[in-house]
């Protein structure tokens, strides 16, 4: 009971992808430790560039550090020395022993509101300026469910409004199937640090199930040679409206279909006109 599992792993393979690309053996615990301090590194010193994910390449001479953000200009910089500066400050601090090129691309976010990491940290920026939670999670929600998603959820816990109990308030509006594999959800989580205290904040958002452009219109055939099946072997007509059967005239009709087969005379005078 009660056993949260996250949503992104949850979904690993399916909806979701994972964000280091790369095999290794021998050095798998240097590999993935840096990967993780680079993150961390990066998420730090790009806070206003609205990074969603980072995804870490790795291949024999190349690694690839892919930032997807919102925000890309200010990543660039003017004529592109922002990106220089970055990867120098990397290269010094994490890949100093490594004979292999560094690559940083940035790709662009077109609907922020659509990635929870993204809409997670403009709560975090509105809540350290003292506004209040409540309208901050209404907001919000409005904003995300205005950009085509079909469901959102927003929980908060710890001293709200500074006041002296803890406690923790959900706001939630769409859809949220979570035991659903096909259902593309995304998930963050972090905390806003202010005076009175850390305030944790957990967002959810559905976007839309996770079905290729082929498979859909395998199913919508599907369903068509189905009904087709249905009116073909009641004789009805496709334009028409299928006519309502009264549960009564039900009762009826398998009451008729029982007296049929028990009948035995009936049965034999059916085999004689066959003949």
């Amino acid at each position: 009971m009660g056993q949260k599992v996250n949503p992104i792993i949850f979904r690993m393979g399916m909806s979701q992808s994972w964000k280091s690309k790369w095999f290794s053996d021998k050095h798998y615990i240097e590999y993935l430790k840096q990967d993780v301090l680079v993150r961390k590194f990066l998420k730090n010193k790009l806070k206003d560039a609205g990074i969603d994910e980072i995804e870490i390449k790795r291949s024999a001479d190349v690694i690839e550090i892919v930032i997807y953000s919102s925000r890309p200009g200010v990543i660039i910089g003017r004529g592109g020395t922002g990106v220089e500066d970055i990867k120098k400050e990397i290269i010094s601090k994490y890949f100093k022993n490594i004979k292999k090129n560094l690559k940083i691309t940035i790709e662009e976010v077109k609907q922020p509101m659509t990635s929870a990491a993204i809409v997670l940290q403009g709560m975090i920026d509105q809540i350290e300026k003292r506004l209040p939670y409540r309208k901050v999670m209404k907001k919000t929600i409005e904003k995300v469910m205005q950009a085509g998603n079909i469901g959102v959820k927003i929980t908060m816990s710890g001293r709200l409004n500074g006041v002296e109990i803890a406690r923790t308030e959900t706001l939630k509006n769409g859809r949220l199937p979570l035991h659903t594999f096909r259902a593309n959800i995304d998930y963050s989580r972090g905390a806003a640090h202010t005076t009175y205290g850390a305030i944790g904040i957990k967002i959810w958002i559905y976007k839309a199930d996770a079905v290729t452009g082929s498979e859909n219109q395998e199913l919508k055939r599907e369903n068509r040679q189905r009904f087709n099946k249905f009116d073909n072997k009641r004789g009805f007509d496709k334009s028409a409206k299928r006519p309502q059967v009264s549960p009564r005239d039900r009762v009826r009709v398998s009451e008729k279909k029982s007296e049929t087969k028990k009948s035995p005379a009936k049965t034999n005078i059916k085999t004689s006109t066959k003949k």
